[in-house]
């Protein structure tokens, strides 16, 4: 049966150049970078190769680069970092209503323990307006976290314009870049970033394995304690091979950032044509002008999203029903919610992501198999007869 991949924006399979760089770390080179024997300076240059690898991709320094396990680690950082750093100057953080659930449950902690979180709406677009992100600031305000690009419908917020706002009064700015790495260009410098949280597996590289970006000057404490890695700022002994992957991976992205954007692009309007012309009672949800590449994020009427998915894995096709981290959960998608969609559109609603691997046949191929599968369930579906639908 054949096999068709759609959920790249969940994780991404690790690229053979990656795997080839990785493997020498787990066996010959596998020493400790901290010692000082000359198996441990190989360890270091590696790493520091990597660091560079990474800071290129976001046009970062190289010293501003601190590797942690994940996206989720290093959302965490940055919000319990700065709250605890900049305590003395105030309590309140600015985020958005529709946050990776990383950031969304480290603001209710941090609520928990004295922080007043405001959480800025969007629009139908999936946009926050960064008027509004101004209008909440008040004199205790100390962070403002935004996506770069929303995890689920893809919208890809203006990460310049809120940034401006966060410099013209003092405040810290962080974004969560996870989905924006590797897809959209990021420049740190131009855009004026203090905080930025990637991970390695969202772009071909393994998992386990993420990084921040913290601009020179950028007060926040250490999140892990123990030995003096990173430049003292985040303890523990380095997953070498992982930080080989992750320097790989990026150099990889860098290089081929146009042609992958280019690519990704052309699959997923031709997708979506496909969809939206053969399958009746459709709708693309997010920005179509501001949006991730490979996102395609759709709702079908008049069908539960859970059997729409089961039924197409069947068929070797694998897609999501919203993000990785609560696609098990049968609570409507919060993203969603936030862009007004009613819950029962929700329940009927997948999220397609292209990458590197998707080709035209097998988007003809999900195509084929959605409209034999759509017409079979609203055939079943009391729903769709009760709204008249034929």
């Amino acid at each position: 049966m054949k096999q068709v991949y759609l959920d790249y924006s969940a994780t991404t399979p690790v690229k053979k150049e990656v795997l080839d760089t990785m493997l020498p770390y787990y066996t010959d080179v596998f020493g400790n970078p901290s010692s000082l024997y000359s198996i441990a300076e190989e360890s270091k240059a590696a790493i520091d190769t990597a660091r560079k690898n990474v800071a290129n991709l976001i046009n970062a320094n190289t010293n501003e680069i601190f590797f942690t396990a994940g996206g989720s680690e290093s959302d965490n950082w940055a919000l319990k970092g700065v709250a605890d750093a900049l305590k003395d100057k105030g309590n309140h953080i600015i985020t958005t209503s529709i946050e990776h659930h990383a950031i969304l449950h480290t603001a209710e902690y941090l609520e928990k323990h004295g922080c007043e979180v405001t959480y800025v709406g969007v629009g139908k677009d999936g946009r926050v307006n960064p008027q509004d992100i101004e209008n909440a600031i008040t004199d205790k305000t100390i962070l403002i976290s935004v996506m770069f690009v929303n995890n689920e419908v893809g919208s890809i917020q203006p990460i310049e314009e809120i940034a401006k706002i966060a410099k013209k009064y003092g405040v810290v700015f962080h974004t969560d870049a996870v989905q924006a790495l590797g897809n959209v260009p990021i420049d740190v410098k131009a855009m004026d970033i203090d905080l930025l949280s990637m991970s390695a597996h969202k772009i071909y590289g393994p998992k386990g394995i993420g990084a921040m970006y913290i601009k020179k000057g950028t007060k926040i404490t250490n999140f892990v304690h123990g030995g003096g890695q990173e430049a003292k700022h985040r303890a523990g002994t380095e997953n070498l091979p992982g930080i080989v992957g992750f320097g790989k991976a990026a150099e990889i992205a860098k290089n081929n950032l146009e042609e992958h954007i280019e690519n990704s692009t052309k699959l997923r309007d031709y997708l979506i044509e496909q969809i939206t012309t053969k399958i009746p009672h459709t709708k693309v949800n997010g920005s179509m002008e501001h949006r991730h590449p490979g996102n395609a994020n759709i709702s079908f009427e008049f069908v539960e999203g859970e059997a729409l998915l089961l039924m197409l894995n069947s068929k070797g096709i694998y897609v999501s029903t919203g993000s990785a981290c609560s696609s098990k959960s049968l609570t409507p998608s919060h993203v969603l919610m936030a862009l007004g969609i009613p819950v029962e559109v929700i329940h009927g609603t997948l999220r397609f992501t292209i990458g590197d691997f998707t080709t035209r046949e097998d988007i003809d191929y999900v195509v084929d198999n959605l409209v034999e599968i759509v017409t079979k369930l609203r055939e079943l579906s009391p729903i769709s007869a009760e709204k008249g639908w034929k």
